[in-house]
């Protein structure tokens, strides 16, 4: 039985040598890379949603170097401390890219000796192309995080880092007891790219929320200092980031010509207990 659900008519999906099929007879075909498409045509808002192919090739290369790495061994770390009573846990990760975090949770619990089961959405079908070949283990989906194609109260644990979010939808599908990871920047993430792009940059905003139906238990601080030593690797963090949006284009200009770049990063992991 899949983690997904119908998105048609919110049925349990069941998998064969194809795809997914539902009970009402909804079928759903698996690419070759291993994923399936779970966004009905009404809810895209472009023909392309999401990063493109070039974004997520770039955001790969970069992340593959390790330079956030300590976000993804934390993270890992604390899942599994979480879940340490759970021998066979059903996680989701949430808008999860190109499945760089996603394989390392999965690689982690299962060499504890855990039986996962794992599911990955993204809006983007090439983000969700590669996070399938990371991890062909696990079921990969292009869908949206606010219709989240999944059944409720079935998932133990559920990641969201650096994507959109929807509350209600994590709260509907996580089991009562399970745990929601959010990952946000800290204060001073990439403070040093920022004074090359702005001429007055300001500190990212920090707060903990409160969500209904959840309880917060910590924020968790991952804080390190990267060396960049190529204008390829400035670049790509920099397109992996909201800046690449809003940056004047003389700000883009000077942190092209940079041949190195040391920078903070910092990220605050809040975990939050369903209730």
């Amino acid at each position: 039985m899949s983690l997904f659900c119908c998105p048609i008519c919110k049925e349990s999906l069941h998998i064969n040598s194809s795809g997914y099929h539902c009970a009402n007879g909804h079928c759903f075909d698996r690419a070759a890379a291993g994923y399936t498409h779970l966004l009905p045509a009404n809810r895209k808002h472009s023909k392309q949603p999401g990063d493109d192919q070039a974004m997520v090739a770039a955001r790969s290369a970069f992340l593959e170097k390790g330079y956030y790495a300590p976000l993804r061994e934390t993270l890992c770390n604390r899942i599994c401390g979480d879940l340490a009573d759970i021998s066979a846990p059903a996680i989701l990760d949430s808008g999860c890219g190109e499945g760089y975090y996603t394989a390392g949770i999965y690689q982690t619990l299962v060499q504890l000796g855990r039986q996962v089961q794992l599911a990955g959405i993204d809006i983007s079908k090439f983000a969700v192309r590669r996070a399938a070949k990371r991890v062909p283990e696990g079921e990969f989906a292009v869908a949206s995080v606010y219709h989240l194609p999944i059944k409720e109260n079935c998932i133990h644990a559920l990641t969201n880092i650096f994507s959109p979010l929807c509350v209600e939808e994590f709260r509907r599908v996580l089991q009562p007891g399970g745990y929601f990871y959010y990952v946000v920047p800290s204060a001073q993430h990439l403070w040093e790219m920022k004074e090359v792009l702005y001429d007055s940059p300001y500190p990212n905003p920090v707060r903990t929320e409160q969500y209904e139906g959840f309880q917060w238990l910590t924020a968790i601080p991952v804080r390190e200092q990267i060396s960049l030593t190529s204008p390829e690797d400035i670049m790509a963090l920099f397109g992996m980031t909201p800046y690449a949006w809003k940056t004047p284009k003389a700000g883009i200009q000077r942190l092209s010509e940079r041949g190195s770049l040391t920078t903070q990063i910092g990220f605050d992991i809040h975990v939050y207990l369903r209730h």
